[in-house]
């Protein structure tokens, strides 16, 4: 299970099925972005961080549990009408986003106890969300299940992880030092939706990894 071989195969998937991805993804995607944007406008700069936490556990869950069943169709051969897809993730919002509440939430701890912590907990949390959706866990059980999947995987899941999100950090960071703030509205909005809707990419080379990993036989047992 090459790490160069999940990205390779996930980003093949990415680019065959981009058209339906932005169909069924951007939308929501420009919204939270937009939500985003009015919070940090009618609060200021020192708004309390808490308000874009929360913008983001209203729309996250939908795109990207929409997006996990989409995978999860595609990967069976079927093609499933967005609206249904949609209608899915709405199902699954109230768990999808206690699920999220949680992972964040401990991510940041993990973080604040000198960054390595939330590290790990970052990768050993990566297919809870894959777990609850498509296993149809409840937010806890999944991530236990996560951290049991995970164990025997880190190196692997850490590389696919930065090798998606690092070029985008950089990414965000070459954009706004050549439009620093303050942005035009517009263009910090399309800055956001683009970087936003890059990130999915992370969720194919993590669902490719999750069947994978979920597939083959648990030397742990």
């Amino acid at each position: 299970m090459n790490p160069l071989d999940v990205l390779r195969d996930s980003l093949y998937f990415f680019k065959r099925n981009l058209s339906q991805i932005v169909l069924l993804c951007l939308p929501l995607v420009v919204l939270e972005a937009l939500l985003q944007q009015l919070v940090d406008h009618s609060q200021g700069p020192d708004a309390f961080p808490g308000f874009s936490v929360i913008v983001g556990l209203l729309i996250y869950p939908l795109y990207t549990g929409a997006l996990i069943l989409f995978l999860d169709a595609r990967s069976r051969g079927e093609s499933p009408r967005t609206r249904d897809l949609l209608a899915m993730s709405v199902s699954l919002w109230p768990r999808f986003a206690l699920l999220t509440a949680i992972n964040t939430l401990l991510i940041l701890v993990g973080l604040s106890l000198y960054f390595l912590p939330g590290i790990w907990l970052m990768v050993t949390l990566a297919f809870a969300e894959y777990l609850l959706v498509l296993r149809g866990l409840q937010p806890l059980a999944a991530i236990k299940e996560s951290f049991r999947l995970s164990r025997g995987h880190f190196l692997r899941i850490l590389v696919c992880i930065l090798c998606v999100m690092g070029p985008l950090w950089i990414l965000k960071g070459a954009s706004y030092a050549v439009y620093p703030e303050p942005q035009n509205p517009v263009l910090s909005l399309l800055i956001e939706s683009a970087h936003s809707f890059l990130q999915l990419f992370t969720s194919v080379v993590l669902f490719r990894l999750f069947m994978l990993i979920s597939e083959a036989p648990d030397k742990n047992q």
